[in-house]
């Protein structure tokens, strides 16, 4: 699966392309395209410089970056999307998992942090979790290779199951290919899933009812329960690898060196 190349070389950059291309890829957020008003374009921007400046001055080289893309205080989750950024020179590369909207299809992109935040944001928050340095250097290695991709399952699930196979979503995808970065014998996505079970992770349950359920599964294609245990399902107990969950298990499993929040 290849690797969509749309690294923004600078925030100038960033706006233009916000403003003459309409983003059909999102994660987190909602799919609504609108014109974006020329007051929250410069906000986003300045969140953007503000991020960068942040990341320039932690000394790391690899993060793991959260933002607020829907508002789900109702789930009591806090950040709804995840990726990876890497430094190259000044500036820094974010690497994640976008659905294309309105389908249940997702592929991996590169983008710079301006466009990051230029997604229909809930709110400018950003989480940043500086891995340990061992940990940094056995993403990049992975990161900036061909083999970034070699976890990425296309089939998109809002909610898919963490521990099958049959779709992904996207802080699924980081959390598996942290597993795939830290063990290198990994190869398959059963494998990233044993390893992370082994190692402590544990998802976040969603309590939906049925009706929320039929209705997400009849009218948004980019969400499925079958991939779900049925006494789970039917129990109202949806499991799934949520932003927050996954920011737990770096700070549980001594993956974290420290953690700061942009706003």
């Amino acid at each position: 699966m290849a690797l969509f190349q749309l690294r923004i070389k600078c925030l100038l950059a960033s706006l233009a392309l916000a403003i003459a291309v309409p983003l059909a890829a999102h994660a987190g957020q909602s799919c609504e395209q609108a014109i974006p008003e020329a007051t929250a374009v410069q906000a986003q921007l300045e969140m953007a410089v503000r991020t960068v400046e942040r990341l320039n001055d932690s000394g790391a080289d690899v993060v793991i970056i959260g933002r607020v893309g829907q508002d789900l205080s109702k789930y009591k989750q806090r950040y709804s999307h995840l990726a990876f950024a890497y430094r190259e020179g000044q500036q820094w590369v974010v690497v994640h998992k976008l659905n294309e909207c309105g389908t249940a299809v997702s592929n991996l992109y590169e983008q710079g942090l301006g466009q990051f935040f230029m997604d229909s944001p809930f709110l400018l928050e950003a989480y940043v979790a500086v891995p340990q340095p061992e940990v940094q250097q056995r993403l990049r290695a992975i990161l900036t290779r061909p083999q970034v991709t070699r976890l990425h399952e296309a089939q998109y699930n809002m909610l898919a199951y963490p521990w099958a196979t049959r779709y992904q979503q996207s802080n699924q995808w980081v959390n598996e290919t942290l597993a795939m970065a830290l063990e290198p014998q990994i190869t398959t996505r059963e494998q990233a899933q044993a390893w992370l079970k082994f190692k402590g992770y544990v998802p976040d349950t969603l309590n939906l009812g049925p009706m929320t359920r039929l209705g997400g599964r009849m009218f948004k294609a980019n969400i499925a329960f079958d991939d779900h245990p049925n006494a789970l399902r039917f129990s109202d107990r949806i499991e799934t690898t949520t932003a927050d969950s996954l920011l737990a298990f770096l700070q549980k499993a001594g993956l974290e060196a420290r953690h700061f929040v942009i706003q």
